[in-house]
């Protein structure tokens, strides 16, 4: 077992978050010494956090979470739209990153050759 200071040194989130996220729903309560159980529930926030999902989506799959095994079907809802969610998130940074990478590449020429040139068929 190890200590909710241990583990928010571990994720690199203060002690108050920890007590936050709890406060709010998004974790089940901490134990005092943390176990298995808590630090995964730790890290599945944090994943979720970090892939921009909505406190709130978090908040209702603890719930669900917490009201037993006859709420897979919602539970598995639930992460399935947060998964299309996050899949045009990422056509939409992909789109980004191909422009990007182009207008990069224009600007690497243009830094060997003095001239920056444009494509009729690509935004500037």
């Amino acid at each position: 077992m190890v200590t909710i200071k241990e583990v928010s040194e571990k994720y690199g989130i203060s002690d108050d978050t920890l007590r936050y996220y709890e406060r709010i729903g998004m974790i089940p309560p901490v134990t005092r010494t943390a176990g298995d159980k808590d630090r995964s529930w730790i890290e599945l926030v944090l994943c979720m956090r970090n892939a921009g999902l909505p406190i709130e989506a978090i908040i209702e799959y603890v719930r669900l979470y917490q009201l037993g095994d006859s709420t897979f079907g919602e539970r598995l809802q639930l992460l399935k739209e947060q998964r299309e969610a996050l899949i045009e998130q990422k056509k939409k940074i992909d789109s980004t990153l191909e422009r990007l990478n182009y207008k990069i590449a224009r600007y690497e020429v243009a830094v060997e050759t003095g001239k920056l040139t444009w494509n009729k068929d690509k935004c500037n």
